[in-house]
């Protein structure tokens, strides 16, 4: 059996967290976790640790928040630690040179895309969003680019018409987690050969804003299904329904029936009491749960018994002319 390995974690949302939960189970020696500072949440506001804090915190491991690392007082926790390797997961801040340099064995990053498909923030929506048919994770050694280092595992997993941004992360998480002790057992045991990333297919995903959720019905309907699974759970899609928003949690794409072909983009189109069908710039969009201001997310049958005028084929929703 090869040798465990001196590790640094930093990450910080809870797609890092199951990885370090992993780590925390492997025979590999965890030294120091490093996460983003307390941010407020919730209602009061209140400052609250990340996921990985909370778990670092619970098994007694040392934690070091830094707002950055560019100063040699920011990194001397990193120095002092004395690791063979730096795991990077989500973690959220600019690693310079001087930290990836650090480690014996350099750092790695556990990255939730194909690359060189997907680099940047949010990996699992665009992939959903652009209708891939796969996604995965790519364990990667780290340079100072934004997600361009050389690739040391691949591992893929199957994207379909009823994935939504919760479920992949959920896949990824468990996926990247099995990938990330599957690379350090390799790197300590120096059978983790590393391949440059293809020059071709680099896509990147940009942060995803608010704005986005908001559905365009001029569009085709199988491009908006794929942003309501995008989108789920945050920021979630959402449409305009008079002066209220209705947020849409699952949808699927549907073709126009011929009698509906003339109707405008938006409009509420007639048929059974278990979906919303909203007319949209090519097909329909078949809305089968739903959120209204101050309710939870429900079917539509049920959200249509508080709301009985949704019953109207006819009525448009969206911003329109």
């Amino acid at each position: 059996m090869s040798r465990s390995l001196r590790v640094a974690f930093a990450g910080t949302p809870e797609f890092a967290a199951g990885h370090l939960r992993a780590l925390l189970d492997s025979r590999h020696e965890i030294a120091l976790v490093l996460t983003q500072p307390d941010r407020p949440a919730g209602r009061g506001r209140q400052l609250t640790p990340s996921p990985v804090k909370a778990l670092a915190l619970e098994h007694a491991l040392p934690v070091h928040q830094p707002e950055r690392l560019k100063e040699p007082a920011d990194q001397a926790p990193l120095v002092e630690a004395d690791i063979d390797v730096l795991v990077v997961v989500a973690y959220g801040l600019i690693l310079p040179r001087a930290v990836l340099d650090l480690p014996r064995l350099g750092a790695i990053n556990v990255h939730a895309s194909l690359l060189p498909r997907w680099r940047g923030a949010a990996p699992i929506q665009r992939a959903i969003e652009a209708r891939d048919a796969r996604s995965g994770i790519t364990l990667m050694a780290m340079d100072e680019g934004l997600d361009t280092g050389d690739m040391l595992l691949v591992r893929e997993t199957p994207i379909d018409e009823h994935t939504t941004a919760a479920t992949l992360h959920d896949r990824l998480a468990e996926l990247g987690s099995e990938t990330l002790i599957e690379g350090l057992d390799r790197l300590a045991a120096g059978e983790l050969p590393a391949t440059p990333q293809p020059g071709d297919g680099v896509t990147y995903a940009a942060k995803v804003s608010k704005a986005e959720a908001e559905l365009d019905f001029s569009r085709a309907a199988d491009e908006l299904a794929a942003r309501v699974r995008a989108f789920n759970p945050v920021p979630v899609a959402w449409t305009r329904l008079g002066e209220e928003r209705l947020r849409i949690w699952e949808a699927v794409a549907e073709p126009r029936a011929a009698t509906d072909s003339a109707t405008a983009p938006g409009t509420l189109l007639p048929g059974p009491t278990d979906a919303l069908r909203i007319a949209c710039g090519h097909g329909v969009l078949r809305v089968t749960t739903a959120q209204l201001p101050g309710g939870r997310p429900m079917p539509i049958q049920q959200l249509m018994h508080n709301r009985r005028h949704l019953h109207g084929a006819g009525m448009r929703l969206g911003r329109h002319s």
